[in-house]
């Protein structure tokens, strides 16, 4: 866990110390929602976060916990746990939100609209990653990996650094929350964005979000070429405009 000696923290009513930054402004309030392993000072986090300045719109990014500045092991953590900490995270807001998921981010961005649809007035996903840890996961271990799996925990290298550690529980606590299997409405404007280069996150899975989830108001957008980090200058200027477009979309209505 790194310093967090200047950077301000809440705790969840499960007891986990949060780190954020918000930034004040008008509403609704753009939220980011990093990805796996991920924490609030990569680039899109940051990018967001200086462009919701220059629109003089609030703006909240937060480490889940396990992640980057907040309290917790990593591996001790689950996709429940996190879609938490994101709920606790909104309860520092007053008024409407712009959720913002990237990847994993993308996942709990949906969970959070199936919970409280009332208070969000527009979603952006980047690379959204719903039910990974069974459809991209589970379903592609092999039976190896599964007995070792079902045993603890199995080890999965990773181009990002370290290899990923896929505890059981995480597997079976990510059943508790998938989205693709029931109906999902998402009643607001809605941007999906996506690489095609994406190794991580493939285009069908954008695809079927696409065709399973039910709204007045979705699009998506295929970039050619885009990987899975979608953080360079292009890619960056789509996120900002796609949460434009929501945002002004809200208005319309």
């Amino acid at each position: 866990m790194n310093d967090r000696t200047n950077t301000p923290t809440f705790v969840t009513p499960q007891g986990r110390q949060i780190a954020y930054h918000l930034t004040e402004g008008t509403g609704p309030t753009v939220v980011f929602l990093g990805g796996f392993k991920s924490d609030m000072g990569g680039t899109k986090a940051v990018c967001l976060e200086n462009w919701a300045r220059d629109q003089g719109r609030a703006f909240l990014r937060f480490d889940y916990s396990g992640h980057g500045e907040s309290s917790g092991e990593f591996t001790d953590g689950a996709i429940g746990d996190w879609f938490e900490d994101a709920c606790a995270a909104l309860t520092l807001i007053d008024g409407p939100l712009v959720l913002v998921g990237s990847s994993m981010g993308g996942w709990i961005a949906l969970q959070v609209a199936r919970a409280m649809p009332e208070r969000i007035a527009g979603m952006v996903t980047i690379a959204a990653a719903p039910d990974f840890t069974e459809d991209s996961m589970w379903g592609d271990f092999s039976d190896a990996q599964k007995a070792e799996l079902m045993a603890g925990q199995v080890a999965l290298p990773s181009e990002y650094g370290e290899p990923y550690i896929i505890t059981r529980r995480l597997i079976e606590e990510g059943r508790k929350r998938l989205v693709l299997r029931t109906p999902l409405s998402l009643p607001f404007p809605v941007r999906f964005l996506q690489g095609t280069a994406d190794a991580d996150v493939d285009m069908t899975v954008a695809l079927r979000l696409l065709d399973h989830a039910q709204g007045p108001d979705m699009r998506l957008t295929l970039v050619n070429g885009a990987d899975h980090r979608f953080s360079d200058d292009t890619c960056l200027k789509l996120i900002g405009d796609a949460v434009s477009e929501v945002l002004k979309a809200g208005d319309d209505d």
